[in-house]
């Protein structure tokens, strides 16, 4: 390749040509010595259109014009393509084929709406079970029964009772001496602290009854029975454990002291009082507790009303006092304040009294719905 060749190729311009008459050979044929070029079909087509248009031309002249260098070149110039173009083009095409293979992949559907994250787990937490507080308080009343009741003439009776509420083997003799008397007349289990190791201790408060010391006789006088001591509370703190599924008492427990008197009672709202309504059913209401001692309510409660009747012994002494709730409609509650006559003593009760207006095709009256006692 000449040196003019390749300017001609670096600077975009067409090659020489030569006729067919000057080189003595058909267009498009490269001479002996030329270098061989690929044959482009359109570089074939554009000779051969050029070749039938001088055929079909008519000469003007007794010989023909030679043709210029322009109208014999091809109507475009080859040019090579650049290395850099080849390779842009490699890449957007692999470019695609990696879009196209990462959506096959991962799905369309998951560019645009991305999975939600998981929640996480919730932590685990172990609770620890819950203390058998009710097992815990029947157990401990049963022992603190048995344990503050002796008699010295039937030690062996104690020793029984302590036996349903002791681990086997225990000694059911402890914390007595085997003499004197007492008496239990109640027994309330109170609030259950848990310790360590299934152990725990159980407040009980017991009503107990001691019979007072026998004092010796002075001579030539009889020997008098023991006065009883009056009935006193008294707070036994008793230990027990959890074991084998049951609880039972694990040792010897102690005597605590009770408060005299409960902490001051907290401001509370009053009530407003609807006078004209307490006025108009006060006799009613003062009917119904005669009949609540007799055991006979039907008559004087409303339609569908039960209220069981006091037991025996109960008299009816008055209505005290009676108030109607400030309020509206056909049902509506009071405070009443009743004497009652009991074990030869007069005593006053408070209840809170349920009425309602029950009407009939002749009148309505107010009578009796629900009774509950205390204030609250």
């Amino acid at each position: 390749m000449s040196l003019g060749t390749i300017g001609r190729k670096i600077m975009g311009l067409p090659e020489p040509t030569r006729d067919k008459a000057a080189n003595g050979s058909a267009a498009g044929v490269p001479q002996q010595g030329q270098a061989l070029r690929p044959v482009n079909p359109w570089e074939s087509a554009g000779a051969e259109l050029r070749q039938q248009t001088a055929a079909a031309s008519p000469r003007t002249g007794p010989a023909s014009r030679p043709a210029s260098t322009t109208s014999q070149a091809t109507p475009w110039t080859p040019q090579d393509e650049r290395s850099g173009a080849v390779f842009a083009r490699r890449f957007g095409r692999g470019l695609i084929w990696f879009v196209f293979i990462l959506a096959a992949v991962t799905g369309v559907r998951s560019w645009f709406f991305p999975p939600k994250a998981p929640a996480p787990a919730a932590p685990k937490v172990t609770t620890e079970a819950a203390y058998p507080n009710e097992e815990a308080q029947a157990v401990a009343a049963r022992f603190a029964r048995a344990y503050l009741a002796w008699d010295e003439e039937a030690p062996e009776d104690r020793e029984q009772l302590l036996a349903s509420a002791l681990p086997a083997g225990a000694d059911t003799t402890m914390g007595w001496d085997g003499h004197g008397h007492q008496d239990v007349l109640a027994v309330q289990p109170g609030a259950v602290t848990k310790t360590k190791n299934d152990q725990a201790r159980v407040r009980v408060e017991v009503l107990i009854r001691p019979e007072a010391a026998e004092a010796e006789p002075a001579k030539g006088k009889k020997k008098t029975a023991p006065a009883e001591e009056p009935a006193r509370w008294v707070g036994l703190d008793v230990p027990v454990v959890e074991t084998s599924g049951r609880v039972v008492v694990t040792g010897q427990p102690g005597l605590v002291g009770i408060p005299t008197s409960g902490p001051k009672a907290p401001e509370l709202p009053t009530t407003r009082t609807d006078a004209e309504l307490s006025t108009a059913t006060e006799s009613a209401v003062d009917k119904f507790f005669a009949a609540y001692a007799k055991g006979d309510t039907d008559a004087v409660t409303a339609p569908g009303a039960k209220v069981p009747a006091l037991p025996d012994g109960v008299e009816y002494g008055g209505l005290a006092a009676w108030s109607a709730d400030a309020g509206s409609g056909t049902d509506r509650t009071g405070t009443a304040r009743v004497y009652w006559t009991l074990g030869g003593a007069k005593v006053e009760q408070v209840y809170r009294v349920t009425i309602t207006r029950v009407s009939t095709s002749d009148a309505s009256r107010w009578q009796v719905d629900d009774v509950r006692g205390g204030s609250a």
